[in-house]
């Protein structure tokens, strides 16, 4: 497949994680290459930015995170300044961000890639599939006690609805916060959903212009604590809530400009 990138050109050298290597190898490609040491692994996410602290969407989910050597080839990245970061889910809910690094231009593959260019030029292929959505992004998930959280997708029905605010006369303009999702007093965004080992909870980020942000996969345990610094910018983002796999709950909470 496509996306593997496990032939010489990922062989190079790879960093071991949270560290990897991002090579600009000519013709519009960026290879982004690691070796996975972490013992259990349930999600790794390329993300890619213009700049290296805002705007990080994610453009895949890998769909073997446990492979001991893996990557991929980035064929549509746009012109400009580009940086790639991964986002590390891992066996008990916690999570990595790793640093943030830019291509390097490998001259050397460059160079030995001349001759066949065909060969080195990834062919057309189905973009792998990401999880029903172009981009993902990530997130850097705290609890109050400073300890790394469980992340998990999910949602559950709101309690309180805009009808029965308004009871005959709902109005759509009137903003009713979620009981599950919210801005907590801090400025942070916290997850409460009820803990039962018969539902599983995962939850999926939006901006306000509808553009995936990131994603939660399996929310173990409650209450979770997003620091508001994932979202890179004040303002209002969206999320849909799911139980089970089915979306029980879609509404947005707002980030207050103070950082």
């Amino acid at each position: 497949m496509a996306f593997l990138c496990t032939v010489s050109v990922v062989a190079l050298a790879q960093d071991t994680l949270p560290k990897f290597n991002v090579k600009n190898i000519g013709n519009k490609h960026i290879i982004i290459s690691w070796r996975n040491n972490y013992d259990v692994v349930k999600q790794i996410s390329i993300q890619r930015s213009p700049d290296s602290l805002r705007n990080f969407k994610t453009i895949l989910s890998v769909a073997d995170p446990t492979s001991k050597e893996n990557g991929y080839a980035d064929t549509k990245a746009p012109s400009g300044n580009l940086f790639y970061r991964l986002f590390i889910v891992l066996d008990n809910g916690g999570f990595v961000f790793t640093e943030a690094r830019r291509p390097v231009f490998d001259s050397l593959i460059v160079a030995k890639s001349k001759p066949e260019a065909a060969k080195v030029s990834t062919p057309q292929t189905p973009q792998p599939t990401v999880q029903q959505q172009p981009e993902e992004a990530s997130l850097n998930l705290k609890k109050d006690n400073n300890k790394t959280e469980k992340l998990d997708f999910g949602g559950t029905t709101p309690a309180i609805t805009n009808k029965e605010i308004n009871n005959n006369k709902p109005n759509p303009n009137v903003f009713v916060p979620s009981l599950h999702v919210y801005t907590y007093k801090d400025g942070n965004v916290r997850i409460n959903l009820p803990e039962t080992d018969e539902k599983k909870y995962s939850i999926k980020f939006f901006d306000e212009t509808d553009s995936f942000v990131f994603e939660i996969k399996e929310i173990k345990q409650t209450p979770v604590l997003l620091d508001k610094a994932n979202f890179y910018h004040a303002g209002w983002f969206k999320f849909e809530l799911y139980e089970n796999g089915k979306l029980i709950e879609k509404n947005k909470f707002k980030i207050a400009k103070d950082f």
